[in-house]
């Protein structure tokens, strides 16, 4: 990571919060309208990279070079229905364009997944309902919707290892040993992490099953 990488990273919010919450009026784990209006409203992610200004360069590598694993592509080809990943992200945020682009290399690998992205202006009271471990709204916010636009799984922030270190250790660092050790995992994991772990929500929700971490 060049010096002028590592100010620009700096100049963003560490934390990919969106600010104060919204209240939640539903239940996650079902039906819930504003799933399926949500979804309905995204964007393709081409669409998206289209118009990412923030981190621009880093969006497009993670998806221009970015690979799903062979073995992931062949869970992902196995599935069987229709499934839909409702992904709340923003271009600015460091945990989006590290994780995002490879989601979407996991959809386009299946024509069992979907993907589309919105911000968190429109999603913020979704967010509140799916809150990280240490009690934040962040992006990435990662819905795993059935056919019928129900939530049957959900994903937040960070790969499960990466968060865990984060929370333990965040308090002990100054900002920038933070965010350059975060970047450091992000690239040498290259998306294997996140791939994994949403896919492995999707497969749950196919049997019948939910992931979804709750916040405390």
């Amino acid at each position: 990571m060049t010096a002028t990488t590592l100010l620009f990273l700096l100049a963003s919010p560490l934390a990919c919060g969106p600010g104060a919450p919204y209240p939640h009026t539903g239940e996650p784990g079902t039906a819930d309208p504003r799933f399926e209006t949500l979804y309905r409203s995204g964007r393709e992610f081409a669409d998206f990279l289209e118009t990412a200004r923030r981190r621009r360069e880093l969006w497009v590598r993670n998806y221009d070079e970015g690979e799903v694993p062979e073995d992931l592509v062949a869970r992902a080809r196995s599935l069987e229905g229709r499934w839909r990943l409702l992904a709340i992200a923003e271009d600015w945020c460091s945990d989006s364009v590290n994780t995002i682009p490879f989601l979407a290399l996991l959809a386009e690998s299946s024509d069992a997944i979907d993907l589309r992205v919105v911000d968190s202006a429109a999603a913020r009271e979704i967010m509140d309902a799916y809150r990280t471990p240490d009690d934040r709204t962040a992006t990435p916010t990662v819905l795993v919707l059935d056919r019928d636009h129900t939530e049957v799984g959900c994903w937040v922030e960070r790969p499960s290892k990466l968060q865990t270190w984060a929370i333990e250790i965040r308090p002990t660092l100054e900002d920038e040993e933070f965010l350059t050790r975060k970047m450091a995992w992000y690239e040498n994991d290259a998306g294997r992490s996140t791939i994994r772990e949403v896919l492995e929500r999707i497969e749950a929700a196919a049997s019948g099953s939910r992931i979804c971490p709750a916040g405390p």
